[in-house]
């Protein structure tokens, strides 16, 4: 189990999103980029993946715990505890997310028209 932190690559991000480093698109026409060969990432998709690593995370954090308790010497305590935080850092986020969209929900609702 690898639980180590890859450094943040801010270019491949921008290249990603379509930007130069300067923020300008990479078209230089001010318009979006033209769309790649890559299917494009729906809202959906982005919050299942999301949803399934959160809920993979607290299943290794539970099965550590498990084997931990149960005395297997491979499983060591920081990483257990590592694992536990890792989900629960994830849960959190994820209803802080799902938060923020029953309150955008319910503005959109609540809005005249």
């Amino acid at each position: 189990m690898d639980l180590k932190l890859k450094p943040f690559d801010f270019a491949q991000a921008v290249a990603r999103a379509g930007l130069r480093p300067d923020g300008m698109p990479i078209n230089g026409t001010g318009a979006a980029p033209k769309a790649s060969a890559a299917p494009e990432a729906s809202f959906q998709s982005a919050m299942t993946q999301a949803l399934r690593q959160v809920s993979e995370a607290q299943n290794e954090a539970s099965a550590l715990q498990k084997e931990f308790q149960l005395g297997n010497s491979s499983v060591s305590l920081e990483e257990t505890v590592v694992a536990a935080e890792k989900a629960r850092l994830g849960f959190t986020a994820a209803v802080s997310v799902r938060n923020r969209l029953v309150q955008a929900y319910s503005d959109i609702m609540n809005m005249q028209v």
